[in-house]
């Protein structure tokens, strides 16, 4: 404890164990901390008994479940895009190396009370349930150019600057219907509700290439999506390890440690009577009282089952998007699941979250519509959760501060926030570019 260090990370969440990792490989001398004695924070990886812990104070396991050593369930459940960032971050670090990764059987979405799969390209749009026969025509001639479309080359924009023209106005340019523009934007781009809509239309054209594009990443795909063998506790572990292997130093099961300020900066942390000093300190919003604002609450139902969800063709692994269109309410649902395949439950065991950002005092009957998809469940846990984020940048105070985890079940707006974090304590971006993807199929 008592030296003196380039950055101290408090908590060993995905966001802090990827900046402890990123740091450490840019050759700064760090040092993280987590008052608790396991890895991943709010985002933990737990067993069978450590869920029963959490939600049941430790009953008895019901024996039907199996053993509680197969279980590893996510608390911040996602998936990651095949050709998204954090794929370029793992690639950036090689902490590739440390992970096996399985593709996503299915990506879904909700029209009409109904479970559809997305279609992601012109062919699919020709044959989806989801529109009739003109709109399918339709779709595709927007898929088409969406597939063309390259930012640097004014060739493949077709006269449109996407930049002044706004999403809505280039959807009516190919006169597709809302109803299709509500799972283009949903479930391919992946935004939370309508605002986009009014908003310029390239970053929504570039996120539905990015599906596009890890859709067809690798041989085979039938969704965009990967998720690592044994759960997502595997991530924050293998920048753990990466951040080691570079020089960091971990210290984990500290519960007495506190943020230590001179003149209303941070400059280290004390545990007790000892004392690390630090340029700059690191942290989820737990150890900031009074540095953070809670900008949402998120509502967590978490389900084992004995079964796939119906209609989703038997899939082991599947995300289902409920557009709030759909729903009745401002802001999407989101239905994740994986199972044994995935080495994080036990035999013919699924795993099932539904999750969204609570508008009423009744978490549990927003839930309703997502719960309605899973068909019987063998057990139940729900969680509500507030969504803290920063009130200030760090650049005062340096105290760079993540926020907390969203309802979706993709990784895209987490890694985002951890590029801007990485970005305001460096004073630059991330370099991303420097890898093929493609090494992903072979770590």
């Amino acid at each position: 404890m008592n030296e003196e260090y380039d950055a101290i990370v408090l908590g060993t969440g995905l966001k802090e164990c990827i900046i402890s990792g990123l740091l450490s490989v840019d050759k700064q001398k760090v040092l993280h901390v987590d008052r608790n004695n396991y890895y991943g924070g709010e985002s933990a990886s737990l067993s069978l008994i450590q869920l029963y812990e959490r939600f049941r104070g430790g009953e008895k396991l019901p024996e039907k479940l199996g053993s509680s050593r197969d279980y590893n369930v996510d608390m911040v459940p996602k998936f990651m895009m095949a050709n998204g960032k954090l794929v370029r971050v793992l690639l950036h670090t090689d902490v590739v190396k440390y992970l096996e990764f399985k593709a996503v059987d299915g990506s879904y979405v909700l029209q009409k009370g109904k479970v559809h799969k997305v279609p992601a390209n012109d062919a699919e749009a020709l044959v989806s349930p989801l529109m009739g026969l003109f709109e399918k025509r339709r779709a595709k001639n927007f898929f088409v150019y969406v597939q063309d479309f390259e930012e640097e080359n004014p060739k493949t924009h077709k006269g449109l600057d996407l930049t002044r023209m706004t999403m809505s106005e280039l959807y009516k340019q190919y006169d597709l219907s809302e109803d299709t523009q509500d799972f283009i934007g949903h479930a391919l781009a992946l935004h939370r509700d309508n605002s986009y809509l009014s908003q310029p239309a390239l970053p929504t054209v570039l996120r539905i290439k990015l599906y596009h594009e890890s859709l067809f990443r690798y041989e085979g795909l039938k969704s965009p999506y990967l998720y690592p063998r044994y759960g997502l506790g595997e991530l924050p572990q293998a920048f753990a390890r990466l951040s080691a292997v570079y020089g960091g130093t971990y210290m984990l099961n500290q519960p007495g440690v506190e943020v230590l300020y001179e003149n209303g900066v941070a400059v280290g942390i004390k545990n007790g009577a000892d004392v690390a000093r630090a340029k700059l300190v690191v942290g989820d919003p737990s150890y900031f009282p009074g540095k953070t604002r809670v900008v949402a609450k998120v509502v967590r139902a978490i389900a084992i089952m004995s079964h796939p969800i119906p209609n989703t063709d038997n899939a082991h692994s599947v995300q289902i998007i409920l557009p709030q269109k759909q729903t009745g309410r401002k802001s999407d649902m989101y239905v994740f699941c994986c199972s044994y395949a995935h080495n994080v439950a036990a035999k013919d065991k699924w795993l099932a979250f539904v999750s969204t950002t609570m508008e009423t005092s009744n978490p549990e009957v927003e839930l309703a519509p997502g719960l309605a998809l899973l068909g019987p469940v063998d057990e139940k846990f729900v969680e509500v959760r507030e969504v803290c984020e920063p009130v200030d940048d760090g650049s005062k105070d340096k105290c760079f501060i993540s926020k907390g985890y969203d309802a979706t079940t993709h990784f895209e707006t987490t890694v985002e926030d951890v590029l801007d974090m990485y970005h305001r304590i460096t004073g630059r971006d991330l370099d991303l570019t420097a890898k093929d993807v493609s090494q992903v199929e072979n770590a």
